[in-house]
């Protein structure tokens, strides 16, 4: 509503007042880029914290998982060892008794020999069972799957 005539401001005057203007836009302008760029680096940043967080929980449950799987496996091998002991001992003591047998059927057989000689002796005449004893020995030992 006032004349421009009035008030007249000189074009030097008004080139600068442009010039200041148009730089104070242009950092107004640059300013709110850094704050826009400033505010995605915060939402990649938080992004990348919660990414973080979750592979560090996976890593921890991993973690976990191996050392039980350790446990487990150390458990498993001390079993093996321990019924392989408890099998090196049983085989121990069947051999014991395979030899024990072998010795107690020769015991035997020797016995029977002895009786058949005896009864030879008494009767007065020879038995129809006369054997060697290493015949004897050789058949019982060697029926007696040892």
């Amino acid at each position: 509503s006032q004349n421009p005539d009035l008030f007249p401001v000189p074009p030097q005057e008004h080139r600068s007042l442009l010039a200041r203007m148009d730089a104070g836009e242009a950092e107004l302008a640059r300013l709110r880029n850094v704050e826009r760029d400033k505010l995605d680096q915060q939402d990649r940043s938080a992004q990348l914290e919660k990414e973080v967080a979750t592979l560090r929980e996976k890593i921890h449950h991993l973690d976990d998982m191996l050392k039980s799987q350790q446990r487990k496996v150390r458990q498993m091998i001390e079993q093996l060892q321990n019924s392989k002991a408890v099998i090196q001992s049983k085989d121990a003591t069947i051999q014991e008794l395979k030899e024990r047998v072998s010795y107690l059927e020769a015991e035997n057989l020797e016995m029977h020999d002895r009786i058949e000689h005896l009864i030879e002796k008494q009767v007065g005449g020879p038995s129809l069972r006369t054997r060697s004893k290493s015949e004897s020995v050789g058949r019982f030992v060697g029926n007696s799957g040892i």
